[in-house]
């Protein structure tokens, strides 16, 4: 059995997310229809990340185990035809047996967009969180950087989560203007809890609205208290960048 690897772009405003659900679209289930329809068999893929509905990706990595004879640089072009616009498979290669898209990761980056400006625009409402008060960037960059390392994350975890260890290690934690009322959010980091990013950047907004200072909110991290936190952020803004292996 061959082990493939696929890295996955797509816009998430049409789906119920990643996995495969029982009475909605999801990402998961349509790629392996279409995939089954090349390789001639029931495609069962494992996904490095469970993006939530509205969430989109740059490059959500997925493998799986197959006796197709298709050349790996071929799959790309072989499903043109038959994923949707808003679904591309940006690269492929055939991995080792053990390879497995979530477990052999080592970590991630997430990105979130706000539009920050009086007046909405159409052509980002489904790719950002449009914030209508000026915010103050730099205090957000300020406190962003009270998560960077090892920390329990308990008030920033929502609760329908898998159960697992709140304790999550953050490399780094950016925020800066990009241009055009553009805000954007990064975080990288070994592993993140179940709405993790969107409860961070929700909580950070205030920071930026001068509602809450950075040692409040590293008084709210440490605290460990999810009531304490701010709002969650809405899924659109979130875009799971890269998984690094």
């Amino acid at each position: 059995m061959r082990n493939i690897k696929l890295i996955l772009a797509y816009d998430g405003s049409a789906y119920h997310g990643y996995q495969r659900q029982a009475n909605a679209m999801t990402i998961q289930q349509l790629v392996e229809e279409r995939l089954g329809k090349i390789f001639g068999h029931s495609i069962k893929l494992n996904g490095s990340a469970r993006t939530d509905a509205g969430v989109h990706a740059y490059g959500q990595v997925v493998n799986f185990f197959t006796e197709g004879t298709i050349p790996a640089e071929r799959i790309a072009l072989a499903t043109k035809g038959l994923l949707p616009p808003d679904i591309v498979i940006v690269g492929a290669s055939e991995e080792s047996p053990e390879f497995h898209a979530r477990r052999s990761a080592q970590s991630k980056i997430y990105r979130y967009r706000l539009l920050n400006a009086r007046l909405a625009n159409p052509f980002e409402r489904n790719y950002t969180w449009h914030c209508t008060a000026k915010l103050d960037t730099a205090l957000m960059h300020e406190a962003a950087q009270a998560v960077v390392g090892t920390h329990d994350f308990s008030a920033f975890r929502a609760t329908g989560g898998a159960p697992v260890s709140p304790v999550r290690t953050i490399m780094s934690a950016t925020c800066r203007e990009v241009g055009n009322s553009i805000v954007e959010l990064e975080f990288w980091g070994t592993g993140f809890l179940y709405h993790m990013v969107r409860n961070l950047v929700g909580t950070l907004v205030k920071v930026g609205q001068h509602r809450l200072t950075p040692d409040g909110f590293a008084a709210i991290l440490a605290g460990r208290d999810r009531r304490a936190a701010g709002m969650t952020a809405p899924p659109q803004g979130l875009f799971l960048v890269e998984v690094k292996y």
